[in-house]
């Protein structure tokens, strides 16, 4: 009987230990905020006209902005040759971070801030191999100052980002 039990311990993954079935659950939610970003996106670009500004709140619109660059419009108007750098990158991101989670996907906030990134990537790049922009909406402003508009990946990236951040000081605060 004690044999059983030693056996069935021995099947049984070991707590925080990465796995292939918390690995497709990472993917299937990682799935899903790639489905809102693009359904957001989709809604967007047949409600609106590009430049139409809606008021929301003070400080918020909802527009459509169409963005040939990186974050901020950055290299916007540098001719074409960006959309392929761009994507290329967001492909390199998109293995990476499949990558470590497979190797790390016991770790939740890490987990989930890989899945985050890599589904913002991923939501930005179709925009990218589909229309040569990402399709961005969202504009929240101060007087008349305005930050650039942004999107559902464009959020799930940087939510991503500073989860690594606080991963990281968490891990290095154990460690001491």
């Amino acid at each position: 009987m004690a044999q059983r039990v030693d056996a069935k311990r021995a099947a049984r993954p070991a707590p925080g230990r990465a796995t292939p079935l918390k690995f497709s659950l990472w993917t299937l939610f990682g799935f899903l905020v790639l489905s809102l970003d693009q359904a957001t996106k989709f809604w967007f670009e047949r409600a609106f006209d590009p430049g139409d500004i809606h008021p929301v709140l003070p400080g918020f619109n909802l527009v459509l902005a169409h963005n040939y660059g990186a974050a901020f419009s950055f290299l916007a108007e540098m001719g074409g040759w960006q959309r392929w750098v761009l994507s290329a990158f967001a492909l390199v991101v998109v293995f990476v971070v499949l990558r470590m989670l497979w190797r790390h996907n016991a770790r939740f906030l890490f987990s989930l801030s890989l899945t985050l990134i890599g589904a913002g990537a991923l939501g930005n790049l179709c925009d990218r191999m589909a229309s040569g922009y990402v399709i961005d909406f969202l504009d929240f402003y101060w007087r008349n100052w305005h930050w650039p508009a942004f999107n559902v990946a464009d959020i799930a990236i940087c939510m991503g980002a500073a989860g690594i951040v606080i991963d990281e000081f968490r891990h290095v605060n154990k460690e001491k």
